[in-house]
């Protein structure tokens, strides 16, 4: 059983992973710790965590977005080691089960409906995306809120209305459409990509962004990259004039690498661009 110790309420965000390889994005709060998705292998997670001096064992629950391998390769290793709780839907916990294996304590959520991991709030949202019911989430502590929507072939409604007035946004920059299109996919895989229920495009992305800015939005991070259809300088020259006139910075978020840890401030610091 772990012992709940009370954060300062500053929300810290990290990019372990993303891309069609695996993804999992860590936050706290410095006393409630998250994972959303863990699509690494249980070492290489670790590894990640701790070239940031983070401790697995603080892990108070993993949160899984949909079933495919590259968001729940690690869940159940982890969750097994650790002692950590997991939360899913029904319809993804019934996908993911024969990847993630037995876990001794599942907790489930539905889309549309917010629930409480000690200090930080989580709300799931459906999202378009070819698996059983993909969500997206929003976890939010004392006024901060961060928002995560990768995996989406369109930004519904839904989604927009979901991801207003965050302070960091975790967004899909999946691919650019001219290299998708003249790139060794074969056919189907390319339809499915820049489906309705595929993924966003550089463009789709800036569109979105456009949408959700504001003066209180501190960070950008661009996620899910694909390696064959995409490369960092193309989505930050996409995406990036979306936040013109905002003080929030961009980052992309990479494959091999991980992330910088992030941590909210009250209001964006003074001076601060788009790097």
């Amino acid at each position: 059983m772990k012992t709940h110790v009370s954060g300062n309420g500053q929300l810290s965000v990290c990019m372990l992973a993303s891309g069609s390889k695996g993804n999992a994005v860590y936050i706290s709060d410095g006393g409630t710790t998250l994972l959303i998705d863990a699509g690494l292998s249980g070492v290489e997670i670790e590894r990640r965590l701790q070239a940031h001096s983070l401790d697995p064992r603080n892990i108070d629950a993993m949160i899984v977005s949909h079933e495919h391998a590259d968001h729940i390769r690690g869940v159940g290793i982890l969750s097994r080691r650790f002692d950590i709780p997991v939360y899913i839907s029904k319809k993804t916990g019934r996908g993911a089960s024969a990847t993630i294996g037995n876990i001794s304590d599942i907790r489930t959520f539905s889309c549309g409906h917010s629930f409480s991991i000690n200090s930080l709030e989580v709300h799931p949202f459906s999202t378009t995306h070819d698996a059983e019911d993909p969500a997206g989430f929003t976890i939010s502590r004392n006024g901060q809120k961060i928002g995560i929507a990768t995996d989406l072939g369109i930004a519904t409604a839904m989604v927009k209305q979901n991801l207003k007035g965050c302070n960091l946004l975790i967004l899909e920059a999946n691919h650019d459409p001219e290299m998708l299109m003249n790139g060794p996919y074969p056919w189907p895989l390319k339809q499915r990509i820049k489906g309705r229920t595929g993924h966003l495009s550089n463009q789709a992305s800036g569109e979105l962004l456009s949408e959700l800015k504001h003066d209180k939005l501190q960070h950008v991070i661009l996620a899910h990259l694909s390696e064959t259809n995409n490369t960092p300088a193309k989505a930050l020259r996409e995406v990036g004039p979306a936040l013109e006139g905002c003080q929030a910075r961009i980052h992309v978020a990479t494959q091999d690498l991980c992330g910088e840890l992030l941590d909210l401030e009250e209001y964006p610091p003074k001076g601060e661009g788009v790097e």
